[in-house]
């Protein structure tokens, strides 16, 4: 089968590789249909490995190359002996993280904090930037049939946009802002108004991004370095600033935004990855004592909650997508066009069939 392995920064390499096989009795062999590049990927191609194991990972054992992709679904083809919620010729969405269930947050329910966690597509044996991918049955959320393939890939990324918009505590009738029109971006600000937001900003300085974001009719999207951005926020809360704001640039200056349009005991949740550390005016934070709140990952129980939101129609996540690409070009049509700042695509699928 073909599949995109990562070797070094700027090194990814589309091989052709045996098929996994199952090992396990609680193992799912899956058809990938669809999958997602993701910011986390992006790192890889540009500075890793990061999170891709240069050796041996203490979880998996697996080490560099890695086949990535972790936002995906597809098709099951082939289950363990002991698989039993999952059948052959279930389409899956695939939850990717992989946990330890021994450690101090494991074992309270918070698995996506556990101290070896690893991940398919960035530090198993497999990854869905390839034709076949094995996962463990407990990693599987079925699909119905009003969901697509294509949603089945963008399950992922949505919970990662939701557990954000929920841990600031997003209410109705809420005002918020999301800064950062990425591909979680646009998903957080689709979350927000999904689960009731009054009016959903979308703060975006590069045209492209936020001219995308605009045609998805979410909420206003400002451009937040413009003279007049201040006013706009306070004329658009009534002089007060937002309830609660989500972060997704990772980026300073998303992060000085977010601080300064929020209200005195408002809430911030950093959403988006930094690379580098961030520069935060604490006496601003301290003085309206604004809650500001890291988010990582997503429970991993958010499966099936968020695939009946999506087969409900409530949460649009297909308008994120703006190409499709085949496996043999992921390099080229796939990260090479989105680490291009001036690029024009946001959230990129690759056909892996």
């Amino acid at each position: 089968m073909l599949a995109a392995r990562f070797y070094a920064a700027q090194d990814i390499r589309v091989e052709d590789v045996p098929v996994p096989q199952i090992k396990a009795p609680d193992d799912v062999l899956v058809e990938v249909s669809f999958c997602g590049i993701c910011g986390t990927d992006l790192h890889e191609y540009l500075m890793g490995p990061i999170v891709t194991p240069a050796s041996p990972h203490p979880l998996t054992g697996v080490t560099l190359p890695q086949t990535l992709g972790h936002e995906f679904g597809g098709r099951v083809v082939e289950i363990g002996s002991d698989v039993r919620d999952v059948k052959i010729g279930d389409r899956v969405s695939i939850m990717p993280l992989i946990t330890c269930g021994r450690c101090y947050h494991c074992r309270r329910g918070n698995g996506h904090l556990c101290t070896s966690m690893a991940c398919t597509g960035l530090s198993a044996e497999t990854g869905a930037l390839a034709n076949f991918a094995v996962v463990k049955e407990s990693q599987c959320g079925v699909l119905p049939d009003t969901v697509s393939d294509v949603e089945g890939a963008l399950i992922e990324p949505a919970c990662v946009a939701a557990y954000g918009v929920d841990w600031a505590g997003v209410t109705g009738g809420d005002v918020v802002l999301v800064t950062g029109a990425g591909p979680i971006g646009v998903l957080s600000a689709m979350y927000a108004s999904a689960i009731g937001a009054a009016t959903v900003i979308i703060a975006e300085p590069n045209p492209n991004r936020a001219r995308l974001a605009q045609a998805m009719d979410i909420g206003p999207v400002v451009d937040p370095t413009m003279d007049g951005f201040s006013d706009l926020i306070r004329d658009l809360t009534d002089g007060v600033g937002v309830d609660l704001a989500v972060e997704c640039s990772g980026s300073t200056p998303g992060l000085t935004t977010a601080i300064s349009a929020t209200r005195s005991r408002g809430q911030v949740v950093q959403t988006g990855l930094h690379t580098k550390p961030a520069t935060v005016d604490m006496m601003e934070v301290a003085n309206r004592e604004i809650t500001v709140k890291g988010s990582w990952c997503y429970n991993l129980t958010d499966w099936p909650r968020i695939i009946r939101l999506v087969a409900a129609g409530k949460y649009p996540i297909t308008k994120a997508v703006t190409s499709t690409i085949p496996l043999v070009d992921v390099v080229e049509k796939g990260f090479d066009v989105l680490v291009n700042p001036t690029g024009d695509q946001l959230k990129v699928l690759v056909d892996s069939k």
